[in-house]
């Protein structure tokens, strides 16, 4: 038997160009099967076979767990039982029972040959994967070979890859034979069929295309900072020199407009504007918004977001249709924009100026006129009185020494006084809603006021409600609820 197991690995590894080793492990998985028939199914099982000999031994194991921990005792032992057996064993170690080998011929050399071909399958399509990502050829060129529910499978060399129907471009139309260029978005190891993963309306794709047709960016003089895509319809790229002598919009639309008609005709007709990347946020927005004009900005670092004021004529441009235009800016940029015209701007203004003059009136015990000039100075908030540097404060004219030291004195004990208040609201309050991605202890502390002091009371909540409660963004609002609400999928999956 042993000598015969030892042929058969031989020949096997020979006729299939693959290690031994593989062959064996096929073998020893095969031999287990067969063993956890003739025990139990849910049974676990591990054969050894002598690499040398051929001589193969079987074991039975069972995980020690403590008692309340066991869901499945084929495979689980309680950790109690197995000291009987073993004094020192410990939680998460294992027991072993030496059974009888089976007789190799009894479970047929057919049935063992199915196991080695499937693993040897496996072998190969993972050495071919190797091969292909070690190319890294991001950019994959292939043909439809069939359609499946919608997505096509394309053949790309000597491995397959899926273009799932939501990565196409709307409206393309693909059939089998056709040859089709796209980004490898993902790989999947996991998956049964393809594992390579292909879309062709990434911003990725379009970096790509312009990589293929514009030297200057393989060379390093050009270089593609961002894009932004409405797959099909338009799509904004922003491009960046490392080179003064270098235009890069000019070499990115190309003589006549060539290169940037070719990654268009790819497209199926998607119109791209060529944007000029800054590193400045603000000039890259106003880049980003063409062909709108923009009147002025303001930045907010904090919400990572900018008020953009046009012209009224401007407005509807600066939007574009269905909102396209400022939706592409703000991903290609990275930053929310808020587009408004110059009378909502002041507005806003109005309205926000008031917020924070009723907030120093109150908390500083000042009148309107100490409020205003504070706000004409840029202060916006306590901790600025507070804790912006003493020199810069004593630049305000129309305060003396002894006011503005009154002033700060009085903000940082309004301070003082709302942390020890939020400390005792967070009292009770779930560590986990804390420490939630955007939640803060002064936010914690206003929920807590309300009654809402766990993830569920927070999650239970609409995006309104929360705002309501405490005046923060609605896009904060919204991402927090979300966060709040990730551990039900997560316990759900």
């Amino acid at each position: 038997m042993s000598r015969e197991l030892l042929l058969l690995v031989d020949a096997l590894a020979r006729e299939k160009n693959v290690e031994k080793e593989i062959v064996f492990s096929a073998l020893e998985q095969a031999l287990a099967s067969a063993t956890k028939k003739r025990i139990h199914d849910d049974a676990d099982v591990r054969v050894e076979i002598d690499r040398s000999s051929g001589e193969h031994e079987a074991f039975r194991r069972w995980a020690v767990l403590n008692e309340e921990d066991m869901d499945n005792y084929e495979q689980q032992i309680g950790l109690v039982e197995a000291r009987e057996q073993l004094p020192d064993i410990n939680v998460g170690d294992f027991i072993e029972e030496q059974l009888e080998p089976i007789d190799f011929g009894r479970i047929g050399a057919q049935a063992a040959k199915q196991v080695i071909l499937q693993k040897i399958r496996d072998a190969e399509r993972e050495q071919m994967l190797n091969d292909f990502l070690e190319r890294k050829e991001f950019l994959v060129t292939g043909t439809v070979k069939r359609m499946e529910r919608g997505n096509a499978i394309v053949e790309a060399g000597r491995i397959e890859a899926v273009l799932p129907r939501d990565q196409m471009i709307p409206k393309e139309n693909l059939r089998p034979g056709d040859r089709v260029r796209a980004w490898l978005m993902k790989i999947d190891r996991q998956a049964r069929g393809p594992q390579l993963i292909l879309s062709r309306t990434a911003p990725e794709f379009i970096m790509k295309l312009f990589e293929l047709e514009v030297p200057e960016i393989e060379e390093g003089l050009l270089e593609i900072k961002s894009a932004a895509r409405d797959a099909g319809i338009r799509a904004k790229i922003a491009v960046k020199s490392n080179d003064p002598r270098v235009d890069p919009i000019g070499t990115c639309v190309g003589m006549r407009g060539s290169r940037v008609t070719a990654v268009t005709n790819e497209l199926s007709g998607e119109r791209v504007d060529i944007v000029l990347w800054s590193a400045d946020p603000a000039q890259f927005v106003i880049g980003a918004l063409a062909p709108a004009d923009v009147m002025s900005i303001m930045v907010d670092e904090e919400r990572h977001a900018m008020d953009v004021v046009v012209s009224e004529d401007n407005l509807a441009i600066a939007i574009g249709r269905g909102g396209q235009n400022v939706r592409l800016a703000s991903e290609l940029a990275g930053w929310a924009i808020n587009l408004m015209t110059e009378e909502e701007s002041q507005e806003k203004q109005q309205t926000e100026s008031q917020t924070i003059r009723v907030l120093f009136m109150e908390k500083l015990d000042v009148d309107e006129e100490v409020a205003d000039i504070l706000i004409q100075e840029g202060f916006s908030t306590l901790e600025e009185v507070a804790y912006v540097p003493l020199a810069e404060m004593l630049e305000i004219e129309a305060f003396d020494e002894a006011t503005i030291n009154e002033l700060r004195e009085r903000a940082r004990n309004v301070l003082l006084t709302e942390a020890i208040v939020d400390e005792e609201q967070l009292e009770g309050v779930e560590e986990e809603m804390i420490h939630l991605e955007g939640m803060d202890k002064s936010l914690a502390a206003k929920l807590a006021r309300n009654g809402i002091k766990t993830r569920d009371d927070l999650g239970d909540l609409a995006g309104d409600e929360l705002i309501d409660m405490t005046g923060i963004e609605a896009d904060r609002a919204r991402q927090i609820i979300t966060n709040a609400r990730a551990h039900w999928f997560a316990d759900e999956e």
